[in-house]
């Protein structure tokens, strides 16, 4: 398998659990990209583990909607349709800007330095071109809005919509886009002032910044695969 996407061995209790958990951190990084194939024995040996948990996280992958089945022995990341990354924009912007409102109101001291922690983190490793590192500390900041503003069951839907997301946002990142579209500073300033309205709108605009160099991306993607 190729090193890129050599993934580290997991332990034997709750193996199941934990090649789910592996395969979904490496979606969300942006280490498969669209349209990579699975094969389900160079997984198993990436892991150290046998193809029964693989073909599970497999399985449990597509049904979030994160892969797709085009054959019995063809299953893929899926080349997102424009009108699936708009749907998904739309909700996205709907959710989150939720959670950061209830962030904004719930947040205290511990809470915005955790988030100017992990918006450090993601500035370091753009500037060395860490893009999974960078990729990740994204995620991690929009995930913490939902858990510091106490949301659980929208936080475990976003992940699966993150999951559909993530090689689409890796691909901007690598672009370049999260150096120059970051709302992030606007976000923690909200949050701050605890000012939820405030806060509702720099998510939004965080969302959005994406949707042009996301639709080109997009677009290639689609000629790329009708010309193969």
């Amino acid at each position: 398998m190729n090193d890129t996407f050599r993934l580290e061995t997991v332990k034997r209790e709750n193996l199941g659990e934990s090649v789910y958990a592996r395969l979904s951190e490496a979606l969300v990084q942006g280490r498969f990209p669209p349209d990579h194939r699975f094969t389900i024995r160079e997984l198993a040996d990436s892991l150290g583990t046998s193809v029964t948990p693989v073909r599970d996280a497999l399985l449990r992958l597509s049904q979030d909607g994160a892969l797709e089945q085009r054959s019995p022995r063809d299953l893929r990341v899926p080349i997102l349709s424009v009108a699936r990354y708009e749907e998904i924009t739309a909700i996205r912007i709907r959710l989150e800007g939720l959670a950061a409102r209830e962030c904004a109101l719930q947040a205290g001291p511990e809470d915005v330095a955790r988030l100017e922690r992990v918006d450090r983190d993601k500035a370091a490793a753009l500037a060395a071109g860490a893009w999974p590192e960078a990729i990740m500390a994204n995620q991690q900041f929009h995930f913490a809005l939902a858990e510091i503003g106490r949301m659980e069951v929208l936080r475990a839907t976003l992940q699966r919509l993150w999951l559909q997301m993530g090689p689409l946002i890796a691909a901007y990142y690598q672009a370049g886009g999260g150096l120059r579209d970051d709302r992030h500073k606007d976000i923690l300033a909200a949050v701050r002032a605890k000012d939820a309205e405030a806060a509702e709108r720099a998510i939004a605009l965080d969302i959005t910044a994406a949707g042009r160099t996301i639709r080109e991306q997009i677009a290639r993607l689609q000629g790329k695969g009708a010309s193969e």
